[in-house]
């Protein structure tokens, strides 16, 4: 019966997609002395940030404030945070092959995963990613058989926060995204016609240099 091990390569931007999106370079090995042909596999990855398995300097503590408050209560909220889920179909193959695996990225600031991401200024991301999910394979007999893939299977892997920003900056290139209230952005919306701007970056830029001017 196969015995499915998994480990992360690396980590890419996917150049062509709808939304950002990270390509991850799964290896996926079969540990079962008696050698199957793997038909295919039907894979679900649910991906997790591990705060707790790196260091912050003073800066990247202040912008992770939001998600963790103080970094003296640290020790209590400094807890693991769920990213996403993959799903993926594994084409055949026998012993060890590597995949695609296709993560997809948020951008919108006000899920935590982002604003993990957004608040780390170097280093990496350490991840955790754990599998589930259905094993197609040949039987003795020739006849097709399948199996759940170990509930414990996972892999962790340190994802280069640089490589997040290079997705994130070829799908927005020098751009932000920020969700607002409906009621605020029609007051916004209000504002910007009424000072006659073609712009939702002058809207910001005015109003903070109205702030500006008050201090």
């Amino acid at each position: 019966m196969p015995d499915l091990h998994f480990s992360v390569d690396s980590a890419e931007p996917l150049e062509f997609a709808a939304a950002p999106t990270l390509k991850f370079k799964l290896r996926i090995v079969d540990h079962d002395e008696h050698k199957v042909d793997i038909q295919s596999v039907l894979l679900r990855a649910q991906v997790r940030i591990e705060p707790t398995r790196r260091r912050y300097t003073e800066h990247e503590q202040l912008q992770l404030f939001d998600l963790f408050g103080l970094p003296q209560h640290w020790g209590r909220s400094l807890q693991a945070l769920f990213w996403t889920e993959a799903p993926s179909v594994v084409p055949a193959f026998a012993n060890t092959t590597v995949v695609d695996l296709l993560v997809p990225c948020s951008y919108d600031l006000n899920v935590a995963a982002t604003k993990y991401f957004a608040g780390l200024d170097q280093d990496d991301v350490p991840l955790c990613l754990l599998f589930s999910g259905t094993i197609f394979y040949a039987g003795e007999d020739g006849g097709l058989r399948a199996t759940q893939i170990s509930w414990e299977r996972e892999a962790t892997y340190r994802l280069p926060i640089a490589v997040w920003r290079a997705t994130m900056d070829h799908y927005f290139p020098n751009s932000a995204w920020l969700r607002l209230d409906r009621e605020l952005l029609e007051r916004l919306a209000q504002y910007k016609r009424a000072q006659g701007l073609a712009q939702w970056d002058q809207v910001f830029e005015r109003l903070l240099g109205e702030v500006e001017v008050r201090q």
